[in-house]
């Protein structure tokens, strides 16, 4: 019974066997479609129907076998996945049986069926060959030589006797004789191939064996007798000494060779003496040998007895790793020039120079305005190709001799020895060298470039502290208007110190509990009460008396406890509400920095909880520009706050981004309009026409509409007659008042009073 020879083969021959059989896939297809036009021809001839068929069938099954030998061939099975190549085995098995009796029923049909000798001939002579072809191919798997030589041996057999004649009948039985022969000869074919692979598997051992040893001497080496004679040196080491000239080692002195070292200027004088030393003293120990052109070697010198070993490494490589390290760790990989570590290295150098020589010194700063615009709309590659072509242009506009330094981020460094006018000239040169556009990725940037500079006449101040002062006047040239130059002076430092002393003292403030609130009024129109009241946050230094809220504010979110102040206001806030008669609301401003910052939520249902207020007597009010620095966030807790009644106000509305699809997407109650839309309306018909529309757009989406700032009798009377805004707030009315004073203003304004707007006063 015909079985498959992963049963009689090691993993590694039977896979290499299959791998024989899907070998030269480009001539099976050519032979196959050779015998099938040849088939077609004895078909055309005889005009033979089953020829025909026969024709089609070889030529299809050479298409299939191709096809199956590429699919092997991706399939690349390892070389001990028996699995898979008895799986590959059997496809050829079966693809090659298949193929061999379409060339056997080929001569049957021309024996049986044809009478023409073309066609016997043709059939008989080219399905030998096929055989011949059966064992140059599959030799390696006897089942299916076997198969393939009985699908063609078996039907010309019977085509043979079907001629009814002892001379066809003798051949007949003649062509088991060849099918005898043809398996010895795959057999042997077999054996001859299987020889040669465990030849090369022994060959591979020997070879991987052979580099183990080679790879532990490839260092070169010599060994000297008593005498210092170079008894051995092998070619490594005859190389390295050839790289200096000295092209006979063997058997020479190593006192000559070190002498032709010490006169070849190719070597330090310094290292060859001491490696002359090492050797007469027949001591132990390395030397390190610097070639020229930029060559290291390490040489170990190891004595036992008289006699001595060198071993010469060569270390290049890892010199070269060495220094790129220790690059790496000293600039900056994007841009290559000194980071901010290495920098200050420098420059402690260069101000302890000129401190000698009283040479002033530039200190300077540069930052690319709007850089992170860039890395937002056109991603963070563009953004580092910025910044090398910015790198670039500092150091061809900036004069020879600045050394030039990447801080991090878009911020470069630079410090040289000059005066004031020169800076100024080098800082116009470097403003000027950006007006050109960047070009990015087939993209045209205008970048400019803001420029900060401190000018130490003594060089004695600190690098800190210069760098300080020169981030002070960048600062200040940002505020300017971007794109500019700005030289420190004294009072920066001031307004510097003052700030930082703010700082400390606004964080003390708020542990202490030294914040409190004052509450302006807002009324409604219609009506002419007081519907609600905005708290605000106030400071009162004990040495500087009342910060104003434009100075701490932004302070307070600069220190990141903006959120600690919402917290306080929302609870002094809630809690004062709580006191006041009828209705009256309250309303908190929130930061942007709230939505990440604190838990608005939870806050709010414990104020409201502490204090017993109605949720819809609170209402927070949230900026444009709060909104889309946190959208995704901002939304979210802004309908969760909705969902518990919280009314929500869109403030300063008009000043920000202005989107209508904030006012449609997220929760708003109110839109309160900025006082710039109400401060010209007595004056300007246009200004008023505007602020009409305003309210026209708020009423529309059903909002609640408050004017801020409205300040004068005219004002109001024009919103009144020309604009349908609901609610007003402003120093017409009330300027935030404490919390002492609120409540009577309250019960004052809600009382039976005279109207909101009293008859026109008189001027003059």
């Amino acid at each position: 019974m015909l079985s498959s020879a992963r049963k009689t083969m090691p993993a590694l021959d039977y896979v290499s066997i299959v791998r024989s059989v899907y070998g030269d896939r480009g001539a099976m297809l050519a032979g196959a479609f050779a015998s099938g036009l040849t088939a077609a021809l004895t078909a055309w001839r005889s005009q033979s129907l089953p020829l025909y068929a026969v024709a089609l069938a070889i030529i299809l099954l050479g298409i299939v076998r191709y096809l199956n030998m590429r699919a092997f061939w991706r399939a690349a099975i390892d070389n001990d996945d028996v699995m898979a190549a008895q799986h590959w085995e059997d496809r050829a098995t079966l693809a090659g049986a298949t193929l061999a009796l379409a060339h056997g029923l080929w001569c049957l049909f021309a024996l049986w069926l044809v009478s023409d000798p073309f066609a016997e001939l043709a059939s008989i002579s080219l399905s030998i060959a096929v055989m011949v072809g059966i064992c140059a191919r599959n030799f390696g798997l006897d089942r299916l030589v076997t198969l393939q030589l009985l699908g063609v041996i078996v039907p010309m057999g019977a085509g043979l006797l079907g001629h009814g004649d002892v001379y066809h009948a003798i051949l007949a039985v003649l062509l088991l004789v060849l099918l005898s022969s043809f398996r010895k000869l795959a057999g042997d074919i077999r054996a001859i191939l299987l020889s040669a692979v465990h030849g090369r598997v022994e060959a591979s051992r020997l070879a991987a064996e052979l580099d183990i040893a080679i790879t532990t001497l490839e260092h070169g080496l010599c060994m000297l007798d008593e005498n210092g004679l170079v008894t051995v040196a092998n070619e490594r080491a005859s190389r390295v000494f050839a790289l200096l000239g000295i092209r006979q080692l063997a058997n020479q002195p190593f006192g000559t060779v070190l002498a032709a070292l010490g006169t070849s200027n190719r070597v330090p004088r310094t290292a060859v003496e001491q490696l002359g030393s090492m050797i007469s003293r027949r001591a132990s120990g390395k030397v390190l040998l610097s070639l020229d052109p930029g060559r290291y070697y390490e040489v170990t010198v190891s004595s036992r007895g008289k006699r001595s070993v060198l071993l010469f490494e060569d270390i290049t490589e890892r010199v070269e790793a060495e220094e790129r390290i220790s690059f790496m760790a000293r600039h900056d990989t994007l841009t290559n020039l000194p980071n901010r570590n290495h920098f200050g290295e420098l420059a402690l150098d260069e101000l302890e120079n000129r401190a000698e020589t009283g040479t002033p010194s530039v200190l300077t700063i540069f930052d690319i305005d709007e850089f992170k615009h860039v890395n937002d709309s056109f991603g963070h590659v563009v953004g580092d190709k910025l910044l090398r072509q910015a790198a670039s242009r500092l150091r061809s506009a900036l004069p020879d001799g600045t050394t030039l330094a990447r801080l991090g981020g878009d911020e470069f460094i630079a410090l040289s020895g000059t005066d004031v006018e020169n800076a100024r000239a080098d800082a116009q040169r470097v403003i000027d060298a950006f007006h050109e556009p960047f070009i990015l990725d087939g993209h045209h940037l205008s970048v400019q470039v803001s420029i900060g500079m401190v000018i130490s006449r003594t060089s004695r101040e600190e690098l800190d502290e210069l760098m300080t002062k020169a981030d002070l006047a960048l600062y200040a040239a940002k505020g300017e208007g971007k794109g500019r130059c700005q030289l420190f002076h004294q009072q920066m430092d001031i307004d510097y110190h003052y700030r930082q002393r703010l700082k400390a003292d606004l964080r003390e403030a708020l542990a202490a509990g030294a914040l409190s609130l004052v509450f302006q009024p807002l009324l409604d129109i219609s009506s002419h009460r007081v519907v609600s009241c905005e708290a605000l946050a106030r400071w009162t230094h004990p040495e500087l008396g009342p910060i104003p809220p434009a100075t701490f504010i932004p302070l307070a979110e600069e220190m990141g406890i903006i959120s600690e102040i919402t917290a306080f206001v929302v609870r002094s806030a809630v809690a004062e509400c709580s006191q006041w008669a009828g209705e009256i609301g309250v309303a908190v401003n929130v930061s942007g920095r709230d939505f990440r910052g604190l838990d608005l939520p939870g806050l709010v249902d414990e104020a409201l909880a502490e204090s017993g207020l109605s949720a819809p007597r609170l209402e927070l009010e949230v900026t444009e520009t709060a909104v889309i620095e946190q959208t995704d966030l901002a939304q979210s807790v802004l309908e969760s706050l909705s969902a518990r009644g919280i009314s929500i106000a869109l403030d300063d509305f008009g000043t920000g981004y202005s989107s209508l699809s904030y006012l449609s997407a997220l929760p708003f109650n109110k839109l309160k309009i900025d006082r710039s839309f109400v401060q010209d309306i007595a004056e300007d018909e246009r200004a008023l026409s505007l602020l009409a529309n305003v309210a026209r757009l708020g009423r529309d989406l059903d909002l609640t509409v408050v004017a801020e700032g409205v300040e004068t009798e005219d004002q109001l009377r024009a919103m009144l007659e020309h604009t349908g805004i609901q609610q007003v707030q402003g120093y017409f009315f009330s300027r935030p008042l404490p919390a002492r004073d609120i409540a009577e203003l309250i019960s004052h304004l809600n009382g039976p009073a005279s109207p909101l707007l009293p008859a026109k006063r008189k001027h003059g």
